[in-house]
């Protein structure tokens, strides 16, 4: 997105919020009977996780199950809803909100999907479900309280993204197989390495999400050799210039494959792992900081695990000539600050290598 549409977002969003403070305004003067007390009782001790408005829209109470759910995250008590969650609605789903809860014809209901994060504890997903509260035999008012229930999604959702992507790993085995553990072992290395620099100035980026998610995607690296010739791809010895050149279509394969994957981490890996510090890799011949740095540390992870491993066309090394490999290569190869992190954790490297091995 441009910063044009950045600031217009926000814009957007502000205005929102805008709205939704003249809403619990709107709602707040409506007359209205007391809710029912002995109803409002009975969701509170719900193992689902609820919590309770007022008219306007102030969370007035929130059930033990809601408030493990998140702790980590947000205040909830005494905040209105969307001072406490509307950050985290996105525009579309804000306005929608502030058009079903001031609407009778929408029964002043609303669902929809929050997304709540913080960089300690990661993201949670939760679809939330808000329904009027009436007081006994009185509908003809604006409710004077509502209900929230949520639904936490977020493993079922991780899971099911998840499950799609590795039948892509299961395929690109049938075309390379030779590989053995390597992928598992490239996510290993990729997600000690990020935790490693979690809490590292100038890596603000690397949160909890950045880390779990390297963990996982670092081995899509080579997805896109799905689409590359078997002749090419499991040639024994060196390859011809032109064969060269069509293995490292891999690269883009792999991103235009991954590119439906809501984390752009997943394509970004896949296109430019095989790019280098000083601008000699491929595809695009990116130098320096313009690779992202999740390709850059499965740049180092994958070439570490790939001198280990013997080949048609080459003998293993042992994990020593790896490490002076990997430090011969900083600055050209590999971003300089990664190769300095490798040498300082490279002893778990070795050991991760040892309890995966083929």
């Amino acid at each position: 997105m441009t910063d044009d549409g950045i600031l217009e977002e926000l814009e957007e969003l502000d205005s929102g919020m805008e709205a939704a403070a003249e809403l619990s305004e709107s709602i707040s003067t409506a007359p209205a009977s007391e809710p029912d007390r002995a109803l409002i009782a009975s969701f509170l001790t719900n193992p689902l996780p609820i919590l309770i408005m007022d008219s306007n829209l102030r969370i007035s109470d929130a059930n033990e199950a809601c408030e493990r759910l998140f702790e980590n995250f947000y205040h909830l008590k005494g905040g209105r809803f969307l001072d406490v969650f509307g950050k985290s609605l996105g525009v579309e789903a804000l306005k929608e909100f502030v058009l079903s809860v001031k609407s009778p014809e929408r029964g002043y209901s609303w669902k929809g999907l929050i997304r709540s994060k913080i960089r300690e504890s990661g993201t949670i997903l939760t679809k939330t479900y808000l329904f009027p509260l009436y007081a006994k035999n009185d509908r003809e008012h604006i409710p004077p309280s509502f209900v929230v229930f949520f639904d936490d999604v977020t493993e079922e959702n991780r899971a099911l993204l998840r499950a799609v992507f590795l039948s892509l790993l299961e395929a690109s085995k049938l075309k390379d197989n030779d590989t053995g553990k390597h992928i598992q072992r490239v996510n290993l290395y990729s997600e000690r390495m990020a935790l490693e620099l979690f809490d590292k100035p100038g890596y603000e980026e690397i949160d909890k999400d950045f880390i779990d998610d390297i963990g996982f995607l670092a081995a899509m690296h080579d997805v896109g050799k799905i689409g590359t010739p078997d002749d090419v791809l499991n040639k024994e010895g060196p390859l011809a210039d032109w064969e060269w050149t069509i293995m490292k279509e891999h690269t883009k394969n792999g991103a235009y494959i991954l590119s439906t994957y809501p984390n752009p981490m997943a394509r970004e890996i896949a296109l430019y792992h095989h790019e280098r510090w000083d601008g000699s890799g491929y595809p695009y011949s990116l130098e320096g900081k313009m690779i992202p740095l999740a390709s850059r540390i499965v740049a180092v992870a994958d070439v570490y695990d790939a001198l280990r491993m013997k080949r048609s066309y080459k003998n293993a090394f042992d994990h020593e000539t790896a490490v002076r490999k990997v430090r011969e290569w900083s600055g050209t190869h590999f971003d300089p600050s990664l190769a300095a992190v490798f040498e300082r954790i490279e002893n778990e490297f070795e050991a991760i290598y040892a309890d995966n091995a083929d």
